[in-house]
């Protein structure tokens, strides 16, 4: 039975969320730690947990909606899909695969062994699974390895398995609402792939007509910059480029996939080779702004607010799920760079950069609570394992890097 508490007017929850978030994830950054981990500790503080000053509204969900939608914007734009083509390329896509399957069957397993439901035990797999580019990104560039050969290896694999698992997301959801039994779920299953080859035709198509254009020189930077200075209206090419990428969101929505599978594979067509350099710097910013000054906090604070640690029953659950999450995509990156030639102790630099879950495991587990897909135990399992292995993921990655040398 929940607690009684005085409901106070939304942007009363807004205003406290957001200087709460705010203070504590300047906190965190400057202990040189991810801002979202202080900002999920503000909503755990003012939320159930703690105060229980705050519970998550409708409104403050829809918001949190937002916060998703441009956190994703932002890991699509630091994508270029010519990296993803060149990282399958060779040896390079074994690591790939081994980083990504490796910690999906482990993540199934691990639920399987806890008697969990086949819908949750898929998605502790698809958690363990998935690398947060974004905080990959970061951590690579604060240790100044973001342009070192394997700090780019670490990149590429990790693009490639975020648009693995966000496909795998997609065809989950579409599936959420049979009866469970193999029959419904394998036709359900074929459905869903089948939506999501029309959708990825849709990319493929968008994206070789984009390189033929491109390769004719500078067309649809021309265009765009043309149009910008004809329209009157205050920051046009943010509005022209947040449409192209609603676009395909609404696409993927009608198809039955979840938003944000058309809102990345979109970002990620967007280049400086597109639109110009100043132009997605310029994207970028607008973007950027509005996502880690206001949307992202809120995001993360309500993440908080769900956040509930008397839930978690199991604690030999939530053991297995962190133990495995460290284990197999460190096993997992480690294996794939042996047998793509690499030496053991690159390999393993490999494994442990790959590590941090961050932003995505994070939507992700948002996503699948949302949807009813997992329980508030495994919820809470999810948001503790994200934040340990982003928290650590720094000082072992910049412990191996001085071993390599």
């Amino acid at each position: 039975m929940n607690e009684p508490y005085f409901q106070l007017p939304l942007f009363t929850n807004l205003l406290i969320l957001l200087v709460a978030a705010r203070i504590f994830g300047e906190l965190f950054a400057r202990i040189k730690q991810p801002a979202m981990i202080g900002e999920i500790i503000a909503g755990i503080i003012l939320g159930p947990s703690i105060l229980n000053l705050i519970h998550r509204t409708e409104d403050i969900k829809v918001i949190s909606e937002l916060g998703i939608f441009f956190l994703v914007i932002l890991a699509g734009l630091e994508i270029n899909i010519d990296d993803i083509l060149k990282s399958m390329k060779g040896r390079g896509v074994i690591i790939s695969i081994l980083a990504f399957f490796i910690p999906i069957f482990s993540g199934i397993a691990v639920g399987t062994y806890f008697d969990q439901d086949i819908m949750t035990t898929v998605f502790i797999g698809l958690c363990v699974a998935i690398t947060a580019l974004p905080v990959s990104v970061r951590i690579l560039m604060d240790l100044k390895k973001i342009n070192s050969e394997v700090g780019q290896k670490i990149i590429s694999i990790a693009i490639f398995d975020d648009v693995l698992a966000l496909s795998i997301l997609g065809v989950l959801l579409n599936i959420k609402d049979t009866d469970k039994s193999i029959a419904s779920i394998l036709k359900a299953s074929s459905i869903s792939l089948l939506k999501l080859v029309v959708f990825v035709s849709l990319l493929t198509f968008v994206y070789i007509v984009i390189k033929k254009i491109v390769r004719k020189g500078n067309y649809i930077q021309e265009s765009l910059d043309q149009l910008v200075r004809f329209l009157k209206g205050k920051e046009p090419l943010f509005g022209l480029l947040f449409v192209f990428i609603l676009l395909f969101s609404t696409v993927t929505e009608n198809l039955g996939l979840h938003f944000i599978v058309g809102t990345f594979f979109a970002s990620m067509l967007i280049s400086d080779t597109l639109i110009g350099k100043e132009n997605l710097k310029a994207i970028e910013t607008s973007t950027g702004s509005m996502a880690m000054g206001f949307l992202a906090p809120i995001f993360f604070a309500s993440i908080g607010l769900e956040f509930k640690m008397s839930a978690i029953d199991h604690v030999g659950l939530l053991l297995a799920v962190i133990a495995v999450s460290y284990v197999s995509k460190i096993v997992g990156g480690y294996l794939g760079g042996r047998i793509a030639g690499l030496n053991g102790q690159v390999s393993l630099t490999l494994g442990i950069g790959l590590n941090a879950r961050g932003i995505m495991e994070l939507v992700i587990a948002n996503i699948a609570y949302r949807n009813g897909l997992i329980g508030t135990e495994i919820f809470s399992i999810l948001v503790i394992m994200g934040v340990l292995t982003t928290v650590t993921t720094p000082f072992l990655l910049n412990r191996a890097f001085k071993r390599i040398g």
